[in-house]
C-alpha cells in the first residue's frame, strides 16, 4: 500500500491509495475524507506490473504535466501508466461522476471491499506505457517526487536521479550521489529557500543531508533502516517517529541557535585541478555573468557563476559521477544567443570531464538567465555518456592473449577535435583526444543522440606519461586536416595527423553500429624536444598563411615557443601532410617554479602563469621573449588557467583570465 497526493487537490480533502495484489495487479483507489463519516472510496484504475520475483510497487506519484502516473517497484524499475480520471470515473459509477454518493460505499467497512471488487471488472487492466528497468538496482525504488517540471527518484543504491517526461517517455537527465556511506536514500524534500534535503539511513542512523551546504543537518540514532517511519521539521523543532521491535519510538528535538557562521562557502573540498569558461549569460539588471566549470581532487565538478560586480562565486550545479579525482575538462561547441541549435536566452555546451580510474564523463550544459535566483543563472545538466577503460576491456575479444590495461590509468588532459561534423562524415560524431598516464594518446568518438562514447584510436608512441594534448584544424588549398599536438614527461612535443584515423573510425562505427576495435594512430609527423623535463602547459594558436604558434611551459620553469608551417599534398594520405619548424624561441628560468598555464593572446603577446604565483605578460619579437609586466596572484599551487577576450563598451579589447589551484581567482 502507498499513498500519492492528487495534483490540484489538498491532501486533507482527497488522496490516491495504490494497492498491489496477486499476479502483479495494482489498484488505484481515490479516498476522500468526510468529517464525522466513513471515507468515500472510489476505484479509478487497474494496472499490470511487469513480471519479476517480487512483483509489487513501492512508491507512486501523479505527474502534473498530463494524465500520467509514475511508479517505482521492488525490482528498482520506474513505470509510466496512463491515468485519465475523467473516463475511468464514468466507467466505475455514473452516480459518483455527478456528485452523488453510492449507498454501498457509505455502509460499514465489512461491505466496503465487495463494492470495490464489484467495480473491478468494469475497468481495463492497463500495461505500462514506458519502463526504465532496474534503474535503481535490485534493492528497489524508495520514492518518486515531482518538482518544477522534473521527476526525482530515490533508491537504496545510494543515488537519486533527475528525469523528465519526453513524448510519454521518461528520460534520465543525471544522477546524484549525496555523500559517502549514504546508501539507503528514502526521500527528497524541497525547502522554500531552495535547498534540497536528502533523507535516508547511514549505518544505524537516520540522516538529513543538505545538498546546498553538503553536510548532515541531523543525525538521529535509531538502529538503522526501518520500514515504517515519519519525519517532520519546522523552524522551531524536528520530530522523527519510527517502529522498532514492535514499539513506536518518537524522537523530538527543539531548534537551537546556530553559533557557527560561514564567512565564505567553499567551492570544493580539496584542490581545484582544472577550470574552463563556458561563456557569459546576459541577465536583465545584471552585468554579464561568467559561467565556469571547475574540477577537483574531491571527485566532483562544479558549474558556477562568477560576477565581476559582486566578486562572488555561486555554484549552480554539481556533478558527482566520478569515482576518483577530476583532472581535466574540455568544452565542445559553446553556443550563445542567435547560434544554431539554441535559443536567444542562454548558453549550450558539451562538457567532457576526466581524471582518475580512466573515467570520462560527458554532459550537456544548458545555462539561461534566472533573475529570481541567488545566482541569477539557472543551469540544466543532462548526462550524455560515460566511458571507463576497464569496462571497455571486458568487452574486448581475445583479451586473454593481451596484457590488461593499468587500472590506475589517469587522463591528464582532454582536447576536443574541432569541426569533425562535415559532409564527408554522415553521422554527427564528435571526437575527443586524451593524454593518458600509461603513455598513450587516445581518441574517442561521441554520438550524442545515441549516448555512445567509444574508443576509436590509440598510440603508445611516447612510452611515458603524456601530460598535455591539443587538437587543431588546418584548412588549406589541399583540404582540411585534423592535427594533434601531445607533450610528455620527457619534455618532448609530438605532432600527429589524425585525419585518416578519424575518417576510418567513422566508417567502422557506421558499419558496426557504434562498436569497433581501436585503430592505430600511427607515428607522429614531427617530434620536438622542447624542454628538459615534463611539459605542464601547452597551447596552439593559429597564425596567418597556414602557420601555427605552439607555446609550452615546463617543470623547470622554462617557456618554449615554436612557429610551425603546415603544407598539404594533393593526396588524402597522412603522408601528404608536412610540418616544418620555421622558428624556435626558448626562455629558460622564465619562472621560479613549474609553468602550469600558458596562452597566446596575440601573435606577439603571450601570457604565462606559474606555481611561483606570478602571472607574466611576454612580448614575442626577433630577440626572443621579453617580459612586459608581472602580476602576483593569490592562488597557491596553481594548476591551470583559462583566458578569453571581451570588447568593452568603448570598443577596446580586454583580456581576462581565471586561475585555479588552492582556490579560484579571476583577473
Amino acid at each position: 500500500l502507498s499513498w500519492a497526493p492528487r495534483p490540484g487537490l489538498p491532501p486533507s480533502a482527497a488522496a490516491a491509495l495504490l494497492a498491489s495484489g496477486p499476479e502483479g495487479e495494482m489498484l488505484w483507489l481515490d479516498v476522500a475524507h468526510r468529517p464525522g463519516r466513513a471515507p468515500w472510496v472510489r476505484l479509478m484504475g487497474r494496472y499490470l506490473l511487469p513480471p519479476c520475483k517480487q512483483r509489487w510497487h513501492t512508491c507512486a506519484a501523479f505527474l502534473p504535466q498530463g494524465e500520467l502516473l509514475v511508479c517505482g517497484d521492488r525490482r528498482g524499475s520506474l513505470l509510466l501508466f496512463p491515468c485519465s480520471s475523467s473516463s475511468k470515473g464514468t466507467a466505475v459509477s455514473t452516480g459518483l461522476a455527478s456528485g452523488g454518493i453510492d449507498p454501498v460505499i457509505e455502509d460499514s467497512s465489512n461491505e466496503l471491499e465487495p463494492s470495490c471488487l464489484t467495480y473491478k471488472g468494469a475497468l481495463p487492466l492497463d500495461s505500462p506505457l514506458f519502463v526504465l528497468f532496474g534503474l535503481h538496482g535490485k534493492t528497489g525504488v524508495t520514492s518518486v517526487t515531482c518538482h518544477k517540471g522534473y521527476i526525482y527518484s530515490t533508491g537504496r543504491d545510494g543515488v537519486y536521479r533527475q528525469l523528465r517526461l519526453q513524448d510519454q517517455q521518461l528520460e534520465v537527465l543525471r544522477k546524484h550521489r549525496p555523500c559517502k556511506g549514504l546508501q539507503w536514500i528514502e526521500q527528497l524534500r524541497f525547502t522554500p529557500d531552495g535547498d534540497l534535503l536528502v533523507l535516508g539511513f547511514h549505518a544505524d542512523n537516520f540522516v538529513v543531508w543538505s545538498s546546498r551546504t553538503g553536510e548532515n543537518l541531523h543525525c538521529i540514532p535509531c538502529g538503522g533502516g526501518h520500514r515504517s517511519w515519519s519525519y517532520c521539521s519546522s523552524p522551531s523543532a524536528e520530530v522523527f517517529a519510527f517502529i522498532k521491535s514492535g514499539d513506536v519510538m518518537l524522537y523530538c528535538h527543539e531548534a537551537e541557535p546556530c553559533e557557527q557562521q560561514v564567512l565564505l562557502a567553499s567551492l570544493h573540498g580539496r584542490e581545484i585541478t582544472c577550470v574552463r569558461r563556458v561563456g557569459a549569460v546576459e541577465v536583465p539588471g545584471h552585468t554579464a555573468l561568467n559561467v565556469f566549470v571547475t574540477g577537483s581532487e574531491d571527485t566532483t565538478a562544479c558549474v558556477l557563476v562568477l560576477s565581476e560586480r559582486s566578486r562572488a562565486a555561486v555554484p549552480i550545479a554539481r556533478l558527482s559521477d566520478h569515482i576518483s579525482s577530476v583532472r581535466t575538462l574540455a568544452l565542445a561547441g559553446p553556443t550563445g544567443p542567435g547560434d544554431e541549435g539554441f535559443g536567444d536566452k542562454g548558453l549550450s555546451a558539451l562538457l567532457f570531464s576526466a581524471g582518475g580510474r580512466a573515467q570520462i564523463e560527458c554532459y550537456r550544459l544548458l545555462c539561461a538567465g534566472d533573475p529570481g535566483s541567488e545566482s541569477a543563472v539557472a543551469c540544466q545538466v543532462i548526462h550524455v555518456a560515460s566511458h571507463r577503460l576497464d569496462e571497455h576491456w571486458e568487452r574486448k575479444k581475445n583479451r586473454h592473449k593481451l596484457i590488461k590495461m593499468d587500472p590506475e590509468t589517469r587522463y591528464m588532459s582532454l582536447s576536443v577535435v574541432p569541426k569533425t561534423t562535415t559532409k564527408q562524415l554522415p553521422a554527427p560524431w564528435k571526437f575527443l583526444a586524451a593524454a593518458c598516464s600509461d603513455g598513450s594518446v587516445r581518441v574517442f568518438g561521441l554520438l550524442e543522440s545515441a549516448q555512445k562514447l567509444v574508443l576509436v584510436a590509440e598510440s603508445f608512441h611516447h612510452q611515458r606519461c603524456v601530460l598535455k594534448v591539443e587538437a587543431f584544424l588546418h584548412t588549406g588549398t589541399g583540404g582540411e586536416r585534423h592535427l594533434l599536438c601531445s607533450a610528455a614527461t620527457d619534455g618532448s612535443v609530438a605532432f600527429w595527423d589524425i585525419t585518416g584515423p578519424i575518417t576510418d573510425a567513422v566508417d567502422a562505427l557506421n558499419r558496426e553500429e557504434g562498436e569497433m576495435q581501436p585503430l592505430d594512430l600511427g607515428a607522429p609527423l614531427l617530434t620536438i624536444m622542447a624542454h628538459s623535463c615534463g611539459v605542464n602547459s601547452l597551447y596552439v594558436s593559429k597564425m596567418p598563411e597556414g602557420q601555427y604558434l605552439v607555446a609550452s611551459g615546463s617543470d623547470d620553469g622554462s617557456i618554449h615557443v615554436c612557429l610551425l608551417e603546415v603544407t598539404l599534398g594533393r593526396g588524402e594520405a597522412a603522408a601528404g601532410s608536412c610540418l616544418q619548424v620555421l622558428e624556435r624561441v626558448s626562455r629558460p628560468c622564465a619562472h621560479a617554479a613549474h609553468v602550469t598555464g600558458i596562452r597566446v593572446l596575440r601573435p606577439d603577446l603571450l601570457l604565462s602563469a606559474s606555481v611561483d604565483q606570478r602571472l607574466t605578460l611576454w612580448r614575442r619579437g626577433r630577440g626572443g621573449l621579453v617580459p612586459l609586466s608581472t602580476t602576483f596572484f593569490h592562488v597557491p599551487d596553481l594548476a591551470e588557467l583559462d583566458c578569453w577576450e571581451v570588447v568593452d563598451a568603448r570598443g577596446e579589447l580586454r583580456y581576462y583570465c581565471v586561475l585555479c589551484g588552492q582556490g579560484l581567482e579571476m583577473l
